[in-house]
């Protein structure tokens, strides 16, 4: 069976990444959909963050998948 890891980063995991409340991450997220262009309602890639935030995507990958 394959093993999926997920696309998408959520408020919780920023909290984990960079320690502050989970209320900042979804700050966050909100001030890189409007950086992007992006509705409410679409998500945000860990790639997007990544590039974002200026945190290696290896380092996102890590939190992420643990």
């Amino acid at each position: 069976m394959m093993n999926l890891k997920r696309a998408c980063i959520y408020p919780k995991d920023i909290q984990r990444i960079t320690g502050r409340s989970e209320r900042y991450g979804r700050k966050l997220l909100q001030e890189i959909k409007d950086f992007l262009g992006k509705e409410s309602y679409q998500f945000i890639t860990i790639n997007e963050f990544s590039e974002y935030s200026g945190i290696q995507i290896d380092i996102v990958k890590e939190y992420i998948e643990n």
